[in-house]
């Protein structure tokens, strides 16, 4: 009963989005995205009738939402033409639409040539999901795609679309027309040669540099057979001049799991040990030096600490100097990949550096339709299995609303002059927040409350605020309480247990004893909460990022309570998530207190 109360109380009080039993506003057309979205999975070719007005209302939405901060082109893909499983209107960001944006990054790329290079490398990749550039961040496209394709691939598509298209095939347009009979009579070195130099042709023309591979295998293994490849095991090397990053995270098959654990990702660890896994974690030096992780220790790390610490990579990369675009792909590229693309969009949008103008639940519908519904992720087999990466991703946010996940903290740090004096608290709370996330961390006795934004004291919890002095007397007490560690000086507050009340009280979202860099996630006063819950904001002020991305998280829960997470989960007498949901739903006016089925 006392979480039921709890999960009630914080439903019809949540937050500053939420008040007076209202429910957080939605985007127009939120519910209807992820209804098409729990229903069916989306295909090019199948856009006709009443599901193709939908999908047309969609994809519409997304253009318009795109347009309000950015000069764009469209790469045409209609019914599917280049890609089955790719919107049909493919949106190529050229540059910022404000004239000081316009006047600083300008697009070096044509569309026509862009379109030709998308059709001719198409057959490079896993079920022709070829790079395709989803994000712009000063200048740099961030990019999506499928991993590489294996030889099986490739030369059945060969074959298949030299049957299918009268002889011919557009990827070859500038070159004589392959047969099966050249598969057959040539070596798989010069097939290879040829599509794959499509693909780093296209790759070099977005000026991307960095390929960031999630795969947790070298090459993806059915039935004994090797279908898919990947560039870091490409023998030419023909992929030796770019940046190439192995960072393995868990297939989308490993979110049953968090599921079966009440959506818990706190102590879930994946099992490194299995025998399909043998790409190892593998990352250049001087991409690691900044971020303060001990990456000898991924193998260790639950699923909050690992999505963390990934992020912090990416983040970091597209941060750089550098004009250098980024590509992250897994295998097929819909579920792992939109993960950590639409985490990369929404934290760059809780700083205000894209989609300037877009509110949460704007930003919010924007990053569901296209990087999710529109690049083909299959929701509803994800579902029916259990397997709920897409829920997981936007839950995750309460993980990523500390500075420290910040690209405006890495700016303010580059433009920081040098200084030789000793250390001064704003350099303590530096050191603090830079080395977070480290899995040596040492517990400090005491916990610091000023950051280097306004309102950033909202970004610890209610319970761990002490109040230090900022002089000599605290410097001193610092060097002489940690005096130690020669190497290193990690600062982390203490992290309570893992907490579960017994399941007639609900659930608890427990604190990550293993995710040290998430001590500011724990955002929200928690009695008996539901995984759909809507957080109920705490007393102290929350910094702009906090609560942007809070809103959006607000949003997402109150719209997946009322459509595909009702439908997903049973009621339970017992007083579990089914019943939670409903309590929560009655609770923020999504449903009348009189409806007795879900």
């Amino acid at each position: 009963m006392a979480g039921a109360r709890g999960a009630a109380a914080a439903a019809a009080s949540a937050g500053s989005s939420t008040s007076s039993g209202t429910p957080p506003p939605q985007e127009p057309g939120l519910g209807e995205l992820l209804e098409e979205f729990s229903r069916t999975q989306y295909r090019a070719k199948d856009c006709s009738g009443t599901a193709g007005s939908r999908v047309e209302r969609i994809e519409k939405r997304c253009l318009e939402l795109f347009g309000r901060d950015y000069c764009y082109s469209v790469i045409q893909n209609v019914n599917g033409d280049i890609c089955g499983h790719y919107p049909q209107h493919i949106v190529f960001l050229e540059y910022e639409s404000s004239d000081k944006e316009k006047d600083t990054f300008q697009s070096t790329v044509q569309v026509s040539k862009l379109q030709d290079l998308v059709n001719r490398s198409k057959m490079a990749r896993c079920r022709g999901r070829f790079v395709c550039p989803v994000i712009l961040f000063k200048g740099k496209h961030i990019c999506r795609s499928a991993t590489l394709a294996g030889w099986g691939e490739l030369y059945g598509r060969t074959g298949y679309n030299y049957i299918f298209s009268g002889g011919a095939d557009d990827a070859w347009a500038d070159a004589e027309d392959i047969t099966e009979e050249d598969c057959a009579l040539r070596s798989d070195t010069h097939l290879f040669d040829k599509v794959r130099g499509y693909d780093i042709k296209l790759l070099r023309y977005l000026s991307v540099k960095y390929i960031c591979d999630l795969m947790v295998e070298n090459k993806k293994v059915k039935f004994g057979m090797n279908v898919t490849s990947s560039e870091k095991v490409d023998k030419a090397q023909r992929y030796a001049d770019f940046t190439l990053l192995s960072i393995p995270y868990p297939g989308c098959e490993f979110f049953k799991e968090y599921k079966d654990r009440d959506y818990m990702a706190e102590g879930l660890i994946f099992n490194w040990k299995q025998d399909y896994v043998d790409a190892p974690l593998s990352i250049p030096e001087f991409l690691t030096c900044s971020l303060n992780i001990d990456w000898s220790q991924y193998q260790s790390w639950d699923l909050v600490q690992q999505t963390q610490n990934y992020l912090k990579l990416l983040l970091s990369i597209i941060n750089s100097d550098d004009d250098s675009g980024l590509l992250v792909h897994c295998i097929s590229g819909w579920d792992r990949t939109p993960l950590f693309i639409s985490l990369l969009r929404l934290s760059l949008w809780a700083d205000g550096l894209i989609h300037t103008s877009l509110k949460p639940a704007e930003v919010l519908y924007l990053t569901v339709a296209y990087d999710w519904f529109l690049f083909g992720h299959m929701l509803v087999d994800r579902l029916s299995k259990g397997e709920e990466i897409f829920f997981f991703c936007f839950n995750f946010l309460k993980h990523i609303i500390s500075e420290e996940f910040s690209s405006l903290k890495t700016q303010r740090r580059k433009s920081l002059p040098a200084r030789d004096s000793g250390f001064t608290l704003e350099d303590i709370c530096m050191l603090r927040r830079k080395d977070r996330g480290s899995t040596t961390s040492l517990g400090s006795d005491f916990s610091l409350v000023m950051e280097s934004s306004p309102g950033a004291a909202g970004s610890f919890t209610y319970e761990a605020i002490e109040l230090v002095p900022a002089g000599a007397h605290t410097q001193a007490a610092w060097r002489k309480s940690h005096s130690s560690s020669p190497q290193s000086v990690l600062w982390n507050r203490p992290q309570p247990s893992e907490d579960r009340l017994p399941s007639h009280q609900g659930l608890i979202e427990a604190k990550s004893s293993s995710s040290s860099s998430s001590n500011h996630s724990d955002n929200f006063f928690r009695i008996g909460s539901s995984p759909l819950e809507v957080p109920k904001t705490r007393l102290a002020a929350l910094s702009e990022r906090e609560t942007r991305l809070q809103e959006v998280r607000s949003a997402f829960l109150a719209a997946y309570s009322s459509t595909v997470g009702l439908r997903a989960v049973a009621p339970s007498p017992s007083g579990a998530i089914g019943g939670l949901l409903e309590q929560f739903v009655r609770g923020v006016g999504l449903r009348g207190t009189s409806s007795s089925t879900l």
